[in-house]
């Protein structure tokens, strides 16, 4: 059985940093992706980066040039580095994995940017 679990959230001023991690563990067969989505209060989820499983990378352009999206297949990890944040990148954080069968959900990690 596949399990994400995202970590890294928190509180953190305006022009500040955090690092998201993305642990994933049972067997994933086919990997064809992995990306990072958010929620902010009251709107759908969107899609912010994704690395494919041959490390083809894309982001949203309202992240491009302040956030990094990679991975590190050994320790079976997702990360999401995010630099000079803003209040309008407060939400909550979902790690995604796609393989040839269906796609994977971690349960979130909340990013608060305070003015």
């Amino acid at each position: 059985q596949v399990q994400l679990v995202e970590s890294g959230g928190g509180l953190v001023q305006t022009g500040g940093s955090l690092m998201l991690s993305c642990r994933v563990s049972g067997s994933i067969f086919n990997l064809r992706g992995m990306a990072w989505y958010r929620q902010a209060p009251g709107k759908e989820r969107e899609f912010v980066a994704d690395i494919t499983g041959d490390s083809t990378i894309t982001y949203e352009d309202s992240v491009r040039g302040r956030f990094t999206i990679s991975r590190d297949d050994a320790k079976r990890t997702l990360y999401l580095q995010m630099n000079s944040l803003n209040p309008e990148d407060t939400a909550l954080y979902y790690c995604n994995v796609r393989d040839s069968a269906r796609a994977y959900w971690g349960p979130g990690t909340q990013v608060t940017v305070s003015s």
